[in-house]
């Protein structure tokens, strides 16, 4: 079906609208980021900096506890993503391919925490954490971070479990292979857009999380990058040239990480969104 040089128009002008709707946050915050302090508060604001300066990514690197929350952010991020996706396979991988009774049920009851406000669990895990003496820990933070994921996790990966033929498996059962044999060799490698897709979610999700790193983080020697960010403001004045700096530091990651996998993260979330 060929469409009209007027319907091209049209959409190729919509593409653009919503592109520069999209990128115009980024480019206001890597243009404040080498502005100085005055010439932020300037009106109308200017979008060519008349002094552009490198000192808030100096403030920011060198003055600040940015770089070891950089490090935290990254250590948390890491090790909940990694710990979400395990787990996640071998559920998905079992609810994708085992019957058992009450399963409609499980699968339900997995996303309950996924739908709980997260004011009405902070209390609980707060208390949970501090009865184990994880609290200001790194590994409290990434259970934490893995109950968030984790559910969101299992559903999209079954879906995509789902969508594999199961004769292949059955094949390979027939061969003398074990039922690890056939997840490792032959499901997990023909899954790989699915766990990408979930990878990106998860890491994503746990690089910006706030609530729960304000509240059980409250030492630099494990609190955050969006934790970090707060640190810039007082009660009297924000340093918004810090704060557009330290932004794009943390950006800058999630950037390279979604663009480097952009392809296999759509192409996980469309198959596990269709097929099933």
């Amino acid at each position: 079906m060929r469409t009209s040089p007027l319907a091209r128009v049209i959409i190729l002008i919509s593409s653009l609208l919503v592109i520069s709707v999209c990128l115009f946050p980024f480019l206001w915050m890597g243009i404040s980021s080498i502005k100085v302090l005055r010439e932020l508060y300037t009106v109308p604001p200017t979008w060519i900096p008349h002094t552009p300066t490198l000192g808030n990514y100096k403030t920011v690197l060198f003055d600040s506890n940015i770089p070891r929350y950089f490090l935290n952010s990254v250590v948390i991020s890491v090790g909940s993503t990694l710990l979400a996706l395990i787990l996640a396979v071998f559920a998905s991988y079992g609810f994708a391919r085992f019957n058992f009774k009450g399963k409609p049920y499980y699968q339900s009851f997995v996303l309950v925490g996924q739908l709980l406000p997260t004011a009405a669990i902070i209390v609980p895990l707060f208390v949970t954490l501090r009865y184990l003496g994880l609290v200001n820990t790194y590994l409290g933070l990434i259970l934490v971070y893995m109950i968030i994921t984790l559910p969101l996790s299992v559903w999209m990966l079954t879906s995509y479990f789902k969508a594999i033929p199961v004769e292949l498996e059955e094949a390979a059962i027939i061969d003398g292979a074990s039922r690890l044999g056939v997840l490792f060799r032959i499901t997990l490698p023909l899954s790989v857009p699915g766990l990408v897709a979930v990878m990106v979610y998860a890491f994503v999700t746990t690089w910006n999380e706030f609530i729960f790193a304000l509240c059980f983080a409250t030492d630099s020697s494990v609190k955050t990058l969006p934790i970090g960010l707060a640190e810039f403001t007082t009660e009297f004045n924000t340093d918004w040239g810090a704060v557009m700096a330290a932004s794009m530091i943390m950006t800058v990651p999630i950037a390279v990480l979604f663009l480097s996998m952009q392809r296999l993260f759509v192409g996980g979330i469309m198959a596990g969104a269709t097929k099933g």
